[in-house]
Order: C-alpha cells, then sequence, then structure tokens
C-alpha cells in the first residue's frame, strides 16, 4: 500500500512541476519575454553556486577521507602485497592533487567566464605546445606506474620451479563452494577432468594418474605455512570465477576448461593478523569477485596461516583422494 501511495504522490508532483512551468510560459508571453533566456545576474549566480558546490565537494571528499579510511583493509600479508599497496598509495598521491586541480579549475573557470554580453569569447582552434603536455605528461606517469605494476605481476604469474621449496595448491571453484588440493610430496598434482566428475569425486581428479595418490583435499577452509611461496592453480567447473584473496592482494579469474595460476609468499600467520587488527574474530579469507550467480555472496572460504609444524599437523590430518 505504501509503494502505491509514493508512486502516485511523485506522479502528482511531476503533473504539478509541468503546471508551473506552463504558467510560468504564458506569464512570460504575456510580457513578451523569453523564459528559458537567463540573464547576465542569473548566469553569474549560476557560476558562484557551482563555484560553492566545489568547495562543499572537496570538503565532503576530505571528510570521507578521515571517516572511513581506517575501513581500509590492514597492512598486506603477502610479500609482493607491500609493493601493491605503495603502489596503490602512489597513484593516489599522483591522481589526487590531478582530481583537485581539474576540477578546481573546471568550477572557477564556470564561475569566472559566465555569459557577459560585453565579452566576446575568444577562438581558439589549435596549440601543439598544449597537446604535447597533455599527451606526454600523463604517458610519462602513466608509464611509470604501469611498469612498477608489470614488474609485480610477472613475479606473482611466474610459476614456481618444481625443485624449489613451496606448497602447490589447486582450487577449483563451482557454484557456489571452493575446494583445495594439495599435492603431495612429489610437489605435482594429479591430472583432473570435468568429464571424469561423478559420486564423490567432485572437482574430476583421476584416481587413475599416480601423481594423484598423494594428493590431499580440503573443504571450508585451507591452511597455509607462513614464510613458505604457495603456488595456486586455478580451475572452475561451470562459469568465471575469480579468485581473490583481498588480505594477501591477489586475485585470479578461474575460467571453464583453462588453467590460471600465481603464486605468493604469507607474511603474517593469522593469529599475528588478529593483534595486528586488533580483532580476535579476524581471519584471512577467499571469495569470488565475480557475480557468478544467484548465491554468489556465499561463495567464500576461511584461509588459515600458521607455522610450518602446525601447517604440516594439520596437512596429515586431511583426507586423500
Amino acid at each position: 500500500m505504501m509503494t502505491i501511495i509514493v508512486v502516485i504522490a511523485a506522479i502528482l508532483v511531476v503533473i504539478t512541476a509541468s503546471q508551473l512551468l506552463k504558467l510560468a510560459e504564458l506569464r512570460a508571453k504575456s510580457k513578451g519575454e523569453l523564459i528559458y533566456e537567463l540573464t547576465q545576474e542569473e548566469n553569474k549566480a549560476q557560476g558562484a553556486m557551482l563555484l560553492l558546490f566545489f568547495f562543499v565537494f572537496m570538503g565532503f571528499f576530505a571528510w570521507q577521507i578521515f571517516a572511513w579510511g581506517d575501513r581500509l583493509l590492514p597492512v598486506s600479508a603477502s610479500e609482493h602485497g607491500v609493493a601493491t599497496d605503495f603502489l596503490m598509495a602512489l597513484t593516489f598521491w599522483v591522481i589526487t592533487p590531478v582530481f583537485i586541480l581539474t576540477n578546481g579549475l573546471l568550477f572557477f573557470f564556470s564561475y569566472k567566464y559566465s555569459y557577459d554580453p560585453k565579452r566576446k569569447a575568444l577562438f581558439f582552434s589549435h596549440s601543439n605546445k598544449l597537446e604535447m603536455i597533455w599527451t606526454i605528461a600523463p604517458s610519462l606517469v602513466l608509464t611509470v606506474l604501469i611498469l612498477m605494476g608489470l614488474s609485480s605481476w610477472n613475479q606473482i604469474t611466474t610459476p614456481i620451479a618444481e625443485e624449489a621449496e613451496h606448497v602447490l595448491i589447486e582450487l577449483t571453484g563451482q557454484q557456489f563452494n571452493w575446494t583445495a588440493r594439495y599435492a603431495g610430496a612429489d610437489k605435482k598434482l594429479g591430472r583432473s577432468h570435468v568429464t571424469l566428475i561423478g559420486g564423490v569425486n567432485g572437482t574430476g581428479v583421476d584416481t587413475n594418474d599416480v601423481n594423484s595418490k598423494d594428493d590431499k583435499l580440503a573443504k571450508g577452509e585451507f591452511h597455509l605455512p607462513v614464510g613458505v611461496p604457495v603456488q595456486f592453480v586455478f580451475r572452475s567447473l561451470d562459469v568465471i570465477h575469480s579468485a581473490y584473496f583481498p588480505h594477501f592482494r591477489s586475485q585470479m579469474n578461474c575460467v571453464p576448461g583453462v588453467v590460471t595460476q600465481f603464486n605468493f609468499v604469507p607474511t603474517k600467520t593469522t593469529k599475528e593478523m588478529k593483534a595486528l587488527t586488533n580483532n580476535e574474530d579476524f581471519n584471512y579469507i577467499l571469495l569470488c569477485n565475480k557475480i557468478c550467480g544467484a548465491a554468489h555472496y556465499n561463495m567464500q572460504m576461511d584461509i588459515i596461516v600458521e607455522s610450518q609444524q602446525d601447517y604440516d599437523n594439520w596437512l596429515a590430518e586431511q583426507k586423500g583422494i
């Protein structure tokens, strides 16, 4: 009932406004005025209001930073995340002054150069110098930022050598959960394929593959050893998902029929992060960052980062394939 009343009220407001506008037009015509032609005073007032809006908007912008800044993620919990946070901070330091300057000039010019019948507009068609400045300057800044980001990207997407110490984990996404599969002592994951899915074999692991004999499965949560490189490979059994590790500053799409990958080194245990955040309920989490269906919000998995000994004890308790 309330919805119907609101809709009717909105329709009545629109009708009333249109009728008032028609009355204003008739009044202006009777006096020989043009209702849509603004006077110099009205233009000046509009320019002043635009300038006032700029200061109010910038005040609101500053308030948001100070009021909500502490709601950002805590410090990075991975090695490459430190570089990622630095790059993000650097980007903000670059774009924020530019944002304030360009918008400040935009609103100031709206005020300063509001309509004046005594002033003639200057026709300015082209300037090679200005074109070079506003093309080269942003290009140089973007080149530096992109190269810095590319360096971190190459670092986390280059596969870890088999002989190097690391943990190998396959994460499989499907509507609406994750399954983690750990490679055993051979540092190799057994073959998997969607055609092998059936019964208790929910991720299609080839149980006849010798490399799968020592693989371990984990659901609900998975564990990582602190300070040890972790190589992830990602699969999807249905639609495109996105494995998002916000506290480790990592994300990768999971595409049906394609295996994607990245790696990182955890640097803080769950216990240490609880102390840093002063939150005993804190936990690392794996999320799906693609809207993959009706229960997308529920597609998450806890991550426990712990000492090597605790990790080894936990892994030994997990069931095999």
